[in-house]
């Protein structure tokens, strides 16, 4: 119970029940004074209008499950890794704001947040945080607030002057709602979390329970040099930083969650379990973009794009429709006294020699827009001009019903463009330039990778992106994804954009996301640590899932089409084979088998079995019990179950052929020189050449996927014989194609 003074004042007398820990290791956070303040703060931010009511018990509820995770403060010291995964531009900062003060409400004593890799997110994050948990307003007693760019020498004698009120507060010395909790932002940079190690080493922080929270998690925190052996920089402060903390959890927070899941479950930063966060109602992301309203994705023509080989001298056209579009919705906001802002977007690529030459054109057209509407109304380029705006006024009028007249807005288009500022936003000496989001209402951002990664953009409408794909790293063209957020308010003057390959690289994302983030809810439900996740996703294979330098497992990427899918080695190992003719067997007792049509000429071993199954059937009773554990095959052979489930969730009544092939008896084999099995030892050929009696097994297949069951015996270079030895061999047509990542490590099945 909390203890109150006696005062002239009626106090609140708070009773908080003891902490539930269970005996997987959750326990249940309660929430108390300061996340009912968080909440209050929140809903009168006008920052924070989109939080409704609802939406506010989502976030809560989803912070308690994400604490329920971490290492109770009330138990013995220990360390431990978490994933949260949101959408791009969905609130990430507001979830762990929350999961923050449900910390404190629960007896946490610090709590760091590793907020940026430049200044600039730095002070993005932690304004962010002292405005939602009124750090400079009533609850500035509730915490102790350091920023690593204004650590002072005597700071470490003030926190420790803090974390002993709340050793008292254990022997009722001191009243534990008057007990501080730490805060700690710093930046994502080496020399900040070498001043943060520095400070925490003069502290004792033995009995200290600690969260820990990494914006950006799989960004520059993991281990760029794990492929040759070595440690990053970062990488080193890291896991310095995590010594100093024998009681904590750390918290990765990302939308991009592919790198901290690929990376080796040894590593430290390798996550033991992920929660996912629920985007608010009015988010709009990859699917609404892409799928749900595509025609509000423009495709830049190839010969816009600017290149070695093809400079451009002069602004494309592609861009001044961008402009047209975005400042006719900013005359728009301003008729209806919009207080949010207008923003567009201008993202060519990490090269500033580009950013400069795309700034000079922003301005020279604004320039020389307001040098031509000032001109009289019968002047033929004003009227010109005019024509240009009113066909993107008619673009507009498919996707926004109740548009003004184009006269009416015509008249405020001169306005609207001295309205509107470019800015050029690079990090340049690691501080990017600040956009006075207050003082001007439609600012243009044009810039490389300070716009990427983190970089809040104030009602973002338009984005233009005339760049590549570059090496096709899925998270890193995710994370360029800045139009994403809340925009249903303002969704139909939206539009993007992109270089075609760049928007089918979108498109083949948001099939890889939604895959990943089913699977990983579904995990969570088992309370399984994502030790025993199996990494098998969905994957385009025109896209790699991150930067390959942080790996040192690999993956194997595929998307069987038109092609069979033949085991290497299915002798191997040898305890898999009892199991596999168990599962064969069983599945082929329920089959009705008949002969299969052929050449009446053909010998016994090119007369088959043939039965036509349902093909969720086959999925669920042969394809997904059988087993298949060396990597040379079980990474292919997951990858196919991945395909055939996909299919199979949008075809459930789909037929599958099955063969048993020579209906059941044994065919005789040799293996090859690395005791593998290959389509030429395995299949039998045409007879004769021709094929006129049998045109050889790889033919004997049906119109959809198909299945051929064989029983080998199977005879090695040396001489060793494996009988009875059940082989699996798949068809998968064309239509049953989609792309796949398979890495072999944690778990040893997909989630069927």
């Amino acid at each position: 119970m909390k203890n109150s003074k006696t005062t002239s004042q009626v106090e609140t007398v708070e009773i908080i029940p003891e902490i539930d820990t269970k005996v997987d290791g959750s326990w249940q956070p309660i929430e108390g004074e300061t996340v009912r303040a968080l909440k209050d703060q929140i809903m009168r931010s006008k920052t924070e209008s989109r939080i409704q009511e609802g939406e506010w018990e989502t976030i809560k509820t989803e912070a308690i499950s994400v604490l329920s995770k971490c290492v109770p403060p009330t138990a013995p010291p220990r360390q431990e890794t978490g994933l949260v995964i949101g959408y791009i531009q969905s609130g990430k900062t507001l979830s762990f704001t929350t999961v923050a003060a449900l910390a404190r409400d629960n007896g946490y004593q610090m709590v760091i947040v590793i907020a940026g890799v430049s200044l600039n997110l730095l002070d993005q994050s932690t304004q962010r945080l002292e405005g939602d948990l009124d750090l400079l307003g009533q609850s500035r007693r509730k915490w102790q607030h350091f920023k690593s760019s204004e650590f002072n020498e005597g700071d470490h004698k003030e926190i420790a002057d803090g974390l002993e009120d709340w050793r008292e507060s254990r022997d009722s010395k001191v009243p534990q709602q008057e007990c501080q909790t730490v805060l700690i932002t710093v930046m994502k940079n080496h020399q900040h979390l070498k001043d943060l190690d520095c400070l925490l080493s003069k502290l004792n922080l033995l009995d200290v329970p600690t969260l820990v929270i990494d914006d950006e998690g799989d960004q520059a925190s993991l281990n760029t040099q794990a492929k040759k052996g070595e440690t990053s920089t970062t990488y080193q402060h890291i896991l310095s930083l995590r010594r100093h903390l024998p009681h904590h959890t750390f918290l990765q927070y990302t939308a991009t969650p592919q790198a901290p899941l690929l990376i080796n479950l040894i590593d430290i930063l390798s996550p033991k379990f992920a929660k996912v966060l629920t985007p608010g109602l009015k988010y709009t992301g990859g699917k609404a973009f892409f799928q749900d309203a595509p025609n509000q994705i423009r495709t830049i023509p190839d010969n816009e794009i600017p290149r070695q080989n093809n400079p451009l001298d002069a602004p494309p056209e592609s861009l001044l429709e961008a402009m047209r579009i975005f400042l006719l919705g900013v005359s728009i906001g301003m008729m209806d006294n919009s207080d949010d802002n207008r923003s567009m977007m201008v993202h060519p690529s990490y090269q500033t020699i580009g950013h400069k030459r795309y700034l000079h054109w922003v301005e020279k057209i604004m320039e020389n827009w307001v040098d031509i509407l000032k001109l009289g109304e019968n002047e033929t380029d004003r009227q010109d001009l005019l024509e240009e705006f009113r066909n993107s006024y008619e673009d507009l009028q498919n996707t926004v019903s109740d548009l003004p007249s184009f006269e009416e807005i015509s008249t405020r288009l001169l306005r609207a463009i001295r309205k509107t500022r470019p800015f050029e936003v690079n990090a340049t000496h690691r501080k990017t330039q600040s956009v006075p989001w207050r003082r001007v209402y439609a600012p243009i951002l044009i810039g490389g990778a300070a716009l990427d990664r983190g970089y809040t953009v104030e009602g973002l409408t338009v984005t233009y992106m005339p760049r590549g794909a570059g090496v096709g790293n899925a998270d890193t063209i995710q994370q360029r994804a800045r139009f994403f957020g809340y925009k249903e308010d303002v969704f139909g003057f939206c539009r993007v954009f992109l270089e075609d390959r760049v928007r089918d690289a979108y498109r083949y994302y948001i099939i890889h996301e939604k895959d990943v983030r089913q699977r990983l809810i579904e995990h969570d439900k088992t309370s399984k640590s994502l030790d025993e996740w199996k990494r098998a996703f969905f994957l385009d294979v025109s896209l790699k899932p991150t930067r390959y330098n942080i790996l040192n497992i690999d993956y194997r990427q595929g998307n069987l089409s038109s092609q069979w899918y033949i085991p290497k080695a299915p002798h191997d190992p040898i305890e898999a084979i009892e199991a596999n003719r168990s599962t064969v067997q069983n599945f082929c007792e329920n089959l009705q088998f008949r002969d299969d049509e052929g050449n009446c000429q053909r010998t016994e071993v090119q007369i088959h079995d043939v039965a036509e199954v349902l093909l969720k059937d086959v999925y669920r009773d042969l394809l997904v019990p059988f087993r298949t554990t060396l990597s040379v095959d079980s990474q292919k052979f997951t990858g196919i179950r991945l395909q055939i489930a996909s299919y199979v969730e949008d075809h459930p009544q789909t037929l599958c052929t099955v063969y048993r092939m020579s209906k059941g008896n044994l065919r005789k084999r040799t293996l090859g020189k690395k005791n593998e099995i290959s389509q030429p030892i395995l299949f039998q050929g045409p007879n004769p050449k021709t094929g006129k009696i049998y045109p050889g097994d790889s033919k004997i297949r049906g119109q959809g996927v198909t299945i051929q069951i064989h029983k080998l015996e199977l005879t090695t270079q040396n001489g060793d014989i494996f009988s009875d030895v059940p082989v699996v061999t798949v068809w998968l047509p064309t239509n049953v194609s989609t792309g796949w990542l398979v890495q072999n490590q944690g778990g040893t099945e997909i989630e069927s």
